[in-house]
């Protein structure tokens, strides 16, 4: 029977074809409760409106998070004769492009909250108090990081539009370089000792931080040098600017911050660095929660195995799906890092998360309860053996004694 004629593949139908426009939700959510600010406003709630400026977080760490515990997990995967239509379909991809307006117009409108000496028309009779900036900042934050999600599915096809839209998503949050080490860094070491962007059993958040973010830019860097002197061509040369795309990634972000700061004066900067770092922040920590504590082995040639869906975690809470372009479905990603988001598969044979990513983000902040939930199942995924994760090296003496002892 060929698979036009199978009921089961004639019916299909993307269920969250159209809820994936709840991705837009984090660019959009500071042009949607500015009306509600001013309602406050105007009945007597200046002390209490400016709370709704520190949406960004309130979305990451708790909205997400009772959404995912409600709404559970996701469940359907597109069967296989359905995937050459659903990776034509262009809507899936306007939903992704759509993100860039949204997201500068947001940026636009931060940058202007953020300065102004008066927002009477808004109900405030001067400009906004520094919790009130901080609260704001931190959202633009939180757009820059879930932008870098956006872009992160964009700069993985080969169409040369998408590209550039990945890299001008990038801009806000000063990350263009990600474009490069995620693509020919990560993708390549991925669940190895060598790889920065890949957690290590016993590593807490605070110490992956710092390797993942200087690590991923050195590589960044080195990677796009290696190209261009393979091209016979001086990576600092400035003739090379447009063709290296390290640093062309970090002009746009120049162009972009410059300009607003020549708009709204000097006042801005606090808000450029507040919301790069928490997008930086927020964005590694969804790197720590990937592939903690996974490792490809090596084969009898002395290479890594290839990658397979046993060496990343996965969840398929529905929700976060939506936010997140299925970027929880991990293990397809990187056997497939080409796919589109609407055709990633929840797949047999990958570790799993207990919950959503919005709720391990939090989590991993606390290394102690992150090592509670998540070491067990590690020692699990490996029948109890630690010498096949990925461990943390000042650890791995102890680790070794510790749980070789339990066995």
């Amino acid at each position: 029977m060929t698979a036009e004629l199978r009921p089961d593949v004639a019916v299909w139908r993307d269920k969250k074809r159209y809820l994936w426009l709840i991705g837009l939700v984090p660019p959009t959510m500071l042009l949607l409760i500015l009306p509600i600010i001013w309602g406050m406003n105007q009945v007597g709630w200046q002390a209490v409106s400016p709370a709704l400026l520190w949406v960004g977080p309130f979305l990451v760490y708790i909205l997400l998070p009772a959404l995912d515990l409600k709404f559970g997990p996701d469940g359907q995967n597109p069967p296989d004769e359905v995937m050459e239509r659903l990776e034509r379909d262009k809507y899936y991809r306007y939903c992704t492009y759509a993100y860039l307006p949204f997201q500068y117009a947001s940026v636009i409108v931060g940058a202007y909250l953020f300065t102004a000496s008066d927002l009477s028309w808004l109900g405030y009779p001067g400009g906004l108090s520094w919790p009130a900036k901080v609260g704001l900042a931190l959202s633009i934050g939180v757009l820059g990081a879930v932008g870098m999600n956006a872009a992160h599915e964009m700069g993985h096809k080969k169409e040369a539009l998408e590209r550039w839209l990945s890299k001008l998503t990038l801009a806000q949050s000063c990350y263009g370089h990600f474009y490069i080490e995620h693509n020919r860094g990560h993708h390549v070491r991925v669940a190895t000792p060598e790889d920065p962007a890949s957690s290590r059993f016993g590593e807490t958040f605070w110490e992956f931080l710092p390797r993942s973010v200087v690590g991923g830019l050195r590589s960044a860097v080195r990677l796009e040098a290696q190209r261009a002197r393979r091209r016979g061509r001086s990576p600092w040369n400035p003739q090379t600017y447009p063709g290296n795309d390290v640093l062309n990634a970090w002009l746009m972000s120049v162009v972009l911050w410059g300009a607003l700061i020549a708009v709204f004066g000097p006042a801005l900067i606090p808000l450029v660095v507040i919301q790069a770092l928490y997008a930086w922040t927020t964005f590694e920590t969804v790197n720590y929660l990937e592939h903690y504590g996974l490792l490809r082995q090596k084969i009898a040639t002395g290479r890594y195995e290839r990658c397979a869906p046993e060496h990343s975690w996965n969840s398929d809470h529905l929700v976060t799906n939506l936010f997140l372009y299925h970027l929880q479905r991990h293990s397809d990603h990187h056997a497939n890092p080409t796919r589109r988001y609407q055709t990633l598969r929840s797949l047999d044979g990958s570790p799993n998360l207990p919950s959503g990513y919005a709720s391990m983000i939090t989590l991993a902040y606390f290394p102690p309860l992150w090592r509670k939930v998540m070491d067990r199942r590690v020692l699990a995924h490996y029948g109890g053996d630690i010498a096949r994760a990925n461990v943390q090296p000042r650890l791995r003496e102890k680790l070794l004694a510790t749980y070789g002892a339990a066995q």
